[in-house]
């Protein structure tokens, strides 16, 4: 049932769509897109409908988000954990997606994460009962806030997290063929071709620029790839279009949220990774990429894996270290077991709206 005071999923949907076309230029085929993508299960419609999310949250957990606020991720899950090299040349892993930071209650980012976390057990991505999923967020999650936090660095130590982000499907040769793949761009704008040729190494002359469809939540946004060689080897350089995010549809200022975590979490920063003139610019490459759950290898330990995105969320949330003793006296102050019923309530959420879309979108 919507809870009183909330407009349903498809309401929902067109006043975001309708906010975000007044915002930027929308690619209408993607959107349609992102449309049948949220029809596949409750986990890909979940990543799909942070603006759903953001509605829903403060309603359906009322007690646990008036909590203290921080820089957030906003639209945390369990597939926005990827690697990228930090300017040392070492491969890092964390959360490789800040689309939608606001500032927003703590809580938010844990009980999406651990939301995420039960439908992938539902749709057999992961194999832990909710309580296993929640313990080992908040593990991770209340260390980190204890020691500081500390980045998490792929090189001498967490060999088994290596083992994670080294899948066969981010092979350099099977990259490079689907970079490849990609269609040339039509219509580039201007602000586009200056952000990614700012990013680019090597001579611009090599380069085309492609079009790339990827993500779920972010489908419908304007998404050039730059392509070319340096140095006798493969670049790639990718420009999407910033959008604020759909939890605070009217900034309060003109510097993204995004900007600041990137800048003050306890992490080791992606150097290519920047925002402005309107685009978000990364590199992208076979190891700076977000890791899927189909990606993961089958012998892994899933408990020390959610337990280091417990521990890399608290990385992030470190940035507002102003907040970090009142996060602290605030989660001690919680019950035992009250992430994992904020996350079965959000569990049931998702899916009734899910049901709702599906049911009503069906061909």
């Amino acid at each position: 049932m919507t809870h009183a005071g909330l407009h349903d999923i498809h309401e929902s949907t067109g006043a975001f769509e309708r906010w975000m076309a007044s915002r930027i230029t929308v690619v209408a085929s993607d959107l349609r897109r992102k449309h049948e993508r949220m029809r596949e299960g409750p986990f890909v419609f979940l990543r799909g409908t942070f603006y759903r999310w953001a509605e829903q949250f403060p309603a359906v957990c009322a007690r646990i988000a008036d909590a203290p606020r921080i820089a957030a991720v906003g639209d945390l899950h369990v597939e926005n954990f990827g690697t990228w090299r930090d300017r040392e040349g070492r491969l890092i892993w964390g959360i490789n997606d800040l689309d939608e930071a606001a500032v927003l209650p703590y809580t938010n980012d844990l009980v999406r994460l651990a939301t995420s976390a039960a439908l992938a057990s539902r749709d057999r991505h992961l194999d832990l009962r909710p309580a296993d999923v929640c313990a080992a967020i908040l593990d991770g999650y209340s260390t980190a806030i204890d020691r500081g936090g500390e980045p998490v660095v792929l090189a001498e130590r967490r060999r088994w997290l290596r083992r994670v982000a080294q899948s066969e499907l981010r092979d350099p040769k099977l990259f490079w063929d689907a970079m490849l793949q990609l269609p040339h761009a039509r219509a580039v704008p201007r602000s586009a071709l200056r952000a990614l040729r700012a990013a680019c190494t090597g001579d611009w002359a090599s380069f085309t620029v492609r079009k790339r469809v990827a993500g779920v939540g972010s489908l419908g946004r304007m998404r050039f790839v730059a392509l070319g060689q340096a140095a006798g080897g493969h670049v790639a350089r990718e420009a999407k279009a910033f959008l604020p995010s759909a939890a605070a549809r009217r900034p309060t200022t003109k510097r993204p949220v995004a900007v600041d975590i990137a800048a003050r979490a306890v992490r080791a920063v992606d150097p290519f990774w920047t925002i402005g003139d309107g685009w978000i610019v990364r590199r992208l490459a076979p190891d700076c990429t977000r890791i899927e759950m189909s990606d993961l290898p089958v012998d892994r330990d899933e408990r020390r894996l959610l337990r280091g995105m417990g521990w890399e969320t608290a990385n992030l949330h470190l940035a507002t270290a102003s907040a970090r003793r009142a996060v602290v006296r605030h989660l001690n102050s919680l019950g035992s077991r009250w992430l994992e019923r904020a996350a079965e309530r959000m569990v049931a959420a998702t899916i009734e709206d899910w049901k709702d879309w599906k049911t009503s979108r069906t061909r």
